[in-house]
């Protein structure tokens, strides 16, 4: 698989791979298949803010490696975020259990084998899981991330923006689905249509649409997500007492049936880690490493915008102090702007059992350095733990590229035990800030509370008190306007708004939102701490 004299091999590898400063340790070269002891392979920790990909076929060892990665990372001092989607990471708090096999394995590589956990916080989206809830507000999340997340099109993406804009302009806060529903169904109102004169308006048929989907996203079980208390991604930036990196995992196997959400779901927390960070320039070390796993979920059915977006943040956050991984199947999942971002690379095995699997093949090939290997042949007969390497060097060449057989995580590498699980979560320092959820006054309750009259109105007409209404049912047909409340509540509802009462309170939800909302990149919103 190479043309060179095994000696040749090493040399290369051995000089290319000579860093002065610290290193992650990701193995030992392979020669005809067998590991020289000598020819390491490693990356320097400097360069881990250039951003990397670690791809290869279903059960090739992909989550192996972000275990070893992350365990370095931690050791080194530098927080790790990472997604478990399958729920086999959980295990990293806890030391790994010895065997024949893994010690052999080690041996044969040089590696020095000592069973260690690393300091975890384990997180859960809405609380489904076992980990602390995170939650992040439909404002904050914003107009784009939320109509990639259900599905809309180009023009419905729009009008969502419109509706956002609204909102922030108005001070309303919308920090559940329910407040964005609510607000969509007065603007579709004679009155709320006057509110966007001169910015387009709102389409019934196109608010009926967003609104159909917002009803199936929150009766699949979404709008947990969505709420307070927000999550603070600067709560993914802790180092423990010992100096280690806090490596924080996020429980995701009981939404795999929402994948457009989880994947979102990440990207917000990119965006949101972007929106809070000053500046850092080029260090020793990253401040945070970022894998986002089955990013090809990110990238499908992406509009060019959106991709133009994701490859702007991506470009951008180095300058943070933060790098990011993209965990997927093969590099054709991720956009090429992105691709070309991405200087650090672990390539696993890839299967070409088809013509489509053939073509995944050649374009991995492409994205690697020249060598003397045999590419295509070569990632189709990788062994499980092993990998194609390429990283960048001190200098930002780069190294060459090197077939290596993986180290073996030092944790445990199954998911913890479900007792050792539940006292992580109960002990951390997070849970008391994020484990219950709050439901504050917003524009929902705040809506229906002016349509109804004061009491002592009521009582000098002598009339009953009228039950406050429920917002209107999104409309069963996409052409079919949604049913709106009687001329008498339209007025209620428009001397609502132009009250000093009400404005009153959106001059409050300044206190929680900030009054002028900084819309970023991705159109998240950049929120006052």
């Amino acid at each position: 698989m190479s043309s060179q004299q095994p000696t040749d091999v090493a040399a290369v590898v051995r000089t290319g791979y000579a860093f002065t400063g610290p290193a992650l340790e990701l193995g030992a070269l392979l020669v005809d298949g067998e590991p020289v002891v000598d020819a390491q392979v490693r990356v320097p920790l400097g360069m881990l803010n250039r951003h990397g990909l670690v791809a290869g076929a279903t059960g090739t060892g992909k989550t192996k490696t972000l275990q070893l990665m992350a365990e370095q990372l931690s050791a080194n001092g530098v927080p790790v975020f990472m997604a478990d989607i399958k729920g086999d990471l959980s295990g990293i708090g806890q030391p790994g259990q010895p065997n024949e096999k893994l010690t052999a394995r080690t041996a044969s590589i040089g590696q020095s084998w000592v069973p260690t956990g690393c300091p975890v916080e384990y997180l859960s989206l809405g609380g489904q899981g076992s980990g602390v809830p995170v939650r992040a507000t439909i404002t904050s999340f914003g107009p784009t991330l939320l109509a990639k997340v259900l599905d809309l099109n180009e023009t419905q993406t729009s009008s969502l923006s419109l509706v956002f804009h609204f909102a922030d302009e108005a001070g309303l806060a919308l920090l559940d689905l329910k407040d964005l529903r609510a607000v969509i169904q007065f603007l579709i109102s004679d009155e709320g249509q006057d509110e966007l004169e001169g910015l387009g308006g709102l389409s019934k048929a196109t608010a009926g649409v967003i609104l159909r989907e917002l009803i199936a996203f929150a009766d699949a079980g979404a709008d947990v997500f969505f709420g307070e208390p927000e999550f603070d991604t600067r709560d993914l930036l802790r180092t423990a007492p010992d100096g280690r990196g806090v490596v924080t995992c996020l429980e995701l196997p009981s939404v795999q049936d929402k994948p457009a959400l989880f994947s979102t779901f990440l990207l917000w927390m990119l965006a949101d880690l972007f929106e809070d960070l000053p500046e850092a320039g080029d260090l020793d070390k990253p401040k945070l490493v970022f894998f986002f796993d089955e990013a090809h979920l990110l990238f499908r059915d992406a509009s060019k915008a959106f991709t133009e977006r994701i490859t702007q943040t991506v470009r951008l956050i180095r300058s943070k102090g933060v790098g990011v991984f993209f965990v997927t199947q093969s590099p054709k999942d991720v956009d090429g702007d992105v691709l070309a971002q991405l200087g650090n690379r672990v390539q696993h095995a890839l299967r070409a059992y088809t013509p489509e699997d053939a073509k995944a093949l050649k374009a991995a090939v492409s994205t690697f350095p020249k060598s003397s290997y045999d590419l295509e042949e070569l990632l189709t007969n990788l062994g499980i733990g092993e990998a194609v390497i390429t990283v960048l060097s001190e200098r930002g060449a780069p190294t060459p590229v090197a077939w290596t057989r993986l180290r073996a995580p030092q944790s445990l590498m199954a998911p913890a035990p479900p007792e050792a699980l539940a006292a992580a979560v109960a002990a951390s320092p997070v849970q008391s800030k994020y484990g219950t959820a709050l439901d504050r006054e917003s524009a929902y309750e705040k809506l229906r509370a002016k349509l109804a009259p004061p009491p002592s109105a009521e009582k000098t007409e002598g009339a009953a008190a009228r039950p406050v209404p429920a917002p209107a049912p999104a409309p069963r047909q996409e052409r079919e306007a949604p049913r709106r409340p009687a001329k008498e509540e339209d007025g209620i509802v428009e001397k609502a708004v132009k009250s000093s009462a009400f404005k009153s309170f959106l001059r409050s939800a300044g206190t929680v939102l900030g009054r002028e909302i900084t819309r970023s990149i991705l159109g998240t919103a950049k929120r006052r701490r």
